[in-house]
């Protein structure tokens, strides 16, 4: 288990205490904490102290989000003597037996790689199903996530398969801004099964520190849209495809330049490229705005 901290001093004990309590499963929690100013590393000492399944790196480290974070947890992690590799957040509250259902699921469906829809909660007692476990399509990896990093559950030959890839290059991951989204891609484009569950495995808590929530309404809509018409999503998704061996792939080549042209044909492909159908149709606008009035050129 691989959980990253940053100011995470008011709700991280919850969060491990749920995931110390997942039945049916032995678990040994690595925990990196990116310099903090609330004391987070004094409370995840003082819980390592009292509980010998929680193993804190050094301190010290800055990585300026989480997939820098996450990036040195699979990078020190010695996943040799584990079947499965998880990741955590440090604010959510998971259902006992979210570990368990994941590694049975991985069993019967002979898949390599797991995530789950989740239930968002915020503090006014709201709470919403956030449904990620629409059909995969062919090119959606290059263009979103299997659902949120922290209902991922991995075997660890996958993993292990990852950090011989990038054993010599972990610089080459610095750009990368998600590492959930990269790992689905890698699984992906390396021929491993991903399922993605459509019961919930846990409770996705909501606040104002959170670096990555729910995207939703009006604002959440104009954000991607504002990302999309700087070249962001397609600058990563180039980052991407590239790292993972696809950048000489022919669909890939059809838009990567970042010509007109090409965004326009990519707009025309929306359908391969997202699972859900109302982002599909984002996706298109988006595009199809994108290659008439933006920048289409990708950033790099």
């Amino acid at each position: 288990m691989c959980l990253a901290a940053y100011n995470g001093k008011p709700w991280l004990e919850e969060q491990l205490q749920s995931i110390l309590a997942q039945e049916d499963v032995d678990v040994t929690v690595f925990i990196s904490v990116d310099v903090s100013t609330d004391g987070t590393e004094a409370l995840v000492d003082a819980l390592a102290g009292k509980e010998p399944r929680l193993c804190v790196f050094p301190h010290g480290q800055r990585f300026g989000g989480a997939a820098g974070n996450f990036f040195r947890l699979l990078r020190e992690v010695d996943v040799s003597g584990f079947d499965y590799v998880s990741f955590a957040d440090q604010d959510d509250v998971w259902f006992a037996d979210k570990l368990s259902r994941a590694c049975a699921t991985l069993r019967s469906r002979g898949a390599a790689a797991y995530s789950s829809n989740v239930t968002a909660f915020w503090p006014d007692g709201r709470e919403l199903l956030v449904n990620k476990a629409q059909p995969q399509r062919r090119w959606d990896f290059l263009f979103e996530s299997a659902g949120p990093g922290c209902t991922f559950v991995m075997e660890a030959e996958l993993i292990r398969r990852f950090k011989e890839a990038f054993a010599t290059r972990w610089d080459a991951l610095a750009d990368v801004a998600l590492h959930d989204w990269f790992l689905y891609a890698f699984a992906r484009a390396h021929g491993y099964r991903w399922f993605i569950d459509p019961r919930p495995g846990m409770r996705y808590r909501q606040h104002a520190a959170n670096q990555f929530g729910v995207n939703r309404g009006m604002r959440a809509n104009l954000d991607r849209l504002h990302k999309v018409m700087k070249g962001w999503l397609l600058g990563q998704a180039r980052l991407i495809a590239g790292l993972v061996g696809l950048g000489a792939d022919p669909f890939v080549r059809r838009w990567s330049d970042g010509n007109r042209a090409g965004v326009f044909w990519l707009a025309c492909h929306a359908m391969q490229c997202r699972r859900r159908f109302r982002d599909q149709v984002f996706f298109f606008v988006s595009l199809i705005i994108l290659a008439v009035a933006g920048r289409p050129c990708v950033e790099r």
